[in-house]
């Protein structure tokens, strides 16, 4: 490292049991660069934090470890990582880069590093808390708007209205952002809000709508849970001891991570009814799952007399899957089919005999 004179930190960043910034890999990567920093070097960090983490928090490390002066013998910035899972057309290259230096100096360097790989350019933000603002108000601004969509399908769900349809229909207005109800997890959506709303409480703002989204996202796996139960009862099964299939545990389609899924929500739920629940995933690893979670992947093959299926996660290979083949996984007549992410078509599914629920 000291033989680099141009570092970019980009570690995770997650939050704590109690919904607190978790700033210890920042930290210990700090100390790491500043022990082998030297002259004329720039820092920059590319993790997702609260306004502040960068200047108030990591800088005096790096001055304290390396023994030099930030400004006089080495410069530092902020560029937020930026990049979208499982996303193969908003790449590193494909996407603006907000970057952001301590002065002109180091802007203008930084600027030229990043447009060396990124092919449509970077954006000057004014400062570096501006950049590090700017991150965490593009995940918090995404859950916000999902939070909105989930409440809209559990206000729909008590009146018996389709949420789907009220989307379509709604979405023909120019002007509609058309967001969708699911689960929100992994690390970005599900953590940063938590971030903002840390760094308000401690200036004596207490959040309102972000916290608020918050809980309505938090809340969806066990409502989900809870319909599956609802259904089964309407199916006439006995809860304790019925088996359901769970199809998708990643946090998002088509992407092998698992981290922080909201999907483990809707398990741990059903569990506690006594019912068993069997998963399959042919995305996720099943090493990283076992040990993250506890929980064996199954084949999609080895399903069998289940009394429910739940399509947790809209990976591309589930979406092929015939209605038919379906119907063949179950062990009685009134097959339940609960469908999280609007995978299925209503009329279709209900024509086969099918008991469905949707968000």
């Amino acid at each position: 490292m000291k033989q680099a004179k141009f570092h970019i930190i980009a570690v995770p960043t997650p939050i704590a049991l109690d919904k607190t910034p978790d700033l210890t890999s920042i930290i210990k990567a700090s100390h790491t660069v500043g022990r082998n920093l030297t002259k004329g070097s720039i820092v920059v960090y590319e993790s997702t934090v609260y306004p502040g983490v960068t200047e108030d928090i990591c800088l005096p490390i790096l001055e304290k470890e390396s023994g030099l002066k930030c400004g006089t013998d080495f410069k530092l910035g902020y560029s937020p990582e930026r990049i979208n899972p499982g996303d193969k057309v908003h790449r590193l290259a494909t996407i603006v880069k907000v970057v952001s230096g301590m002065d002109a100096e180091s802007l203008s360097i930084i600027s030229k590093v990043y447009e060396m790989i990124v092919e449509v350019g970077v954006y000057h933000a004014e400062n570096i808390k501006v950049a590090e603002a700017a991150k965490v108000i593009e995940n918090a601004q995404r859950d916000i708007n999902i939070a909105f969509m989930n409440e809209l399908s559990i206000i729909f769900n008590k009146l018996k209205i389709d949420t789907t349809s009220v989307l379509k229909a709604a979405s023909t207005k120019w002007n509609f952002l058309c967001f969708t109800p699911g689960l929100v997890g992994g690390h970005c959506i599900g953590v940063d809000p938590y971030y903002l709303t840390y760094k308000a409480e401690q200036i004596g703002y207490h959040s309102q709508i972000v916290l608020a989204g918050r809980r309505i996202n938090d809340d969806m796996g066990k409502y989900v849970a809870e319909n599956t139960v609802k259904k089964l009862i309407k199916a006439d099964r006995q809860i304790k001891g019925s088996k359901v299939a769970i199809l998708g545990i990643t946090f998002k389609e088509d992407c092998p991570d698992a981290r922080n899924t909201k999907v483990v929500d809707i398990i741990q739920e059903l569990e506690e009814y006594g019912i068993i629940v069997v998963v399959v995933d042919p995305i996720a690893d099943n090493i990283e799952v076992e040990k993250e979670y506890g929980i064996h992947l199954e084949k999609i093959e080895e399903i069998e007399a289940v009394d429910a299926i739940i399509f947790a996660v809209a990976h591309s290979e589930f979406k092929s899957i015939e209605l038919d083949n379906i119907k063949k996984m179950y062990r009685h007549n009134q097959p339940v089919l609960i469908d999280v992410k609007g995978v299925f078509e209503r009329v279709d599914v209900e024509k086969k005999g099918f008991i469905y629920w949707r968000l």
